[in-house]
């Protein structure tokens, strides 16, 4: 077991996509959470919205700030990462070289989930990295207190923001071994989330009350209700406090992440992996 973790480790590691896709989220995280926020601020004409403006991009908000683009455009990516962590071993035929190797296909399959557990954490500590330094650069600018989260904060929202990361990396694969490919799971992957979900929110849920029921059951709006309980702004997209409330959402979404798991194993065990 330890050595297809390490091997799955090194396939991440190795592969140039996979450092890509990190480096898209972190532009893309301190663009929308922190950049566009203070250069708002900075060309202000002052007031009680500038104010906001700054105190949402101060140290004391790094928790919420890091989480909050995981229900949507963060996740994308995740869904990305898993994707193309199994799908590939479809177009490449590697599923065949590897397993008459030796190891059974849940084993290698276990080995592949362990490191991109890893690799969701890996993700989800980069971001509270890079949220804090941008933060502190601007409360020095600015000359705000350096009044950081507790440990417990911190924790908390290390916690949850990898629960989400690794429920949307596990969609990605269970869609990969559905599928058993890259190009539509993909696709069908990114509709679902930066499209058929928002829809349901934005447009349908307001006007037919089962949808609006049936919505708090799925998994990006228990996501953002969980980016929500951890301090995100509800402006951010995806965001929102639809779900009872943090412990509730958590749950849901370590449902999903299980469900996920348990179904990507199940077919991959039985189906044919041609």
């Amino acid at each position: 077991m330890w050595g297809n973790v390490t091997a799955e480790l090194f396939k991440l590691v190795k592969r140039p996509a996979n450092w890509l896709l990190l480096a898209v989220a972190l532009v893309l995280g301190l663009l929308f959470t922190y950049v566009i926020p203070y250069a708002g601020y900075r060309g202000g004409t002052g007031g009680p919205t500038a104010d906001r403006g700054l105190a949402a991009v101060v140290p004391a908000q790094l928790v919420g700030n890091s989480v909050a683009g995981l229900p949507v455009f963060l996740g994308a990516i995740l869904v990305i990462l898993g994707v193309l962590a199994v799908g590939s071993e479809y177009g490449w035929d590697t599923w065949k070289t590897v397993l008459t190797l030796g190891p059974s296909r849940l084993a290698v399959y276990a080995g592949k989930l362990a490191a991109l557990a890893v690799a969701a954490l890996a993700f989800v500590v980069a971001l509270f990295a890079a949220g804090a330094g941008a933060s502190l650069v601007i409360a020095a600018v600015e000359d705000q207190p350096m009044a950081w989260p507790s440990i417990g904060e911190l924790a908390a929202g290390l916690g949850g923001g990898w629960l989400i990361a690794a429920m949307w990396t596990a969609f990605g694969v269970v869609l990969a071994v559905l599928l058993r490919g890259v190009a539509l799971a993909l696709g069908l992957g990114l509709v679902w989330l930066l499209a058929v979900q928002n829809l349901l929110a934005g447009l349908a849920a307001p006007l037919v009350d089962w949808i609006a029921q049936a919505q708090k059951g799925l998994p990006g709006p228990n996501a953002g209700a969980l980016a929500a309980a951890l301090g995100s702004s509800p402006d951010t997209p995806g965001v929102d406090a639809t779900v009872g409330g943090g412990g509730q959402a958590a749950l849901i979404v370590a449902a999903y992440l299980v469900g996920f798991l348990a179904a990507g194993a199940l077919v991959l065990r039985r189906r044919d992996i041609l």
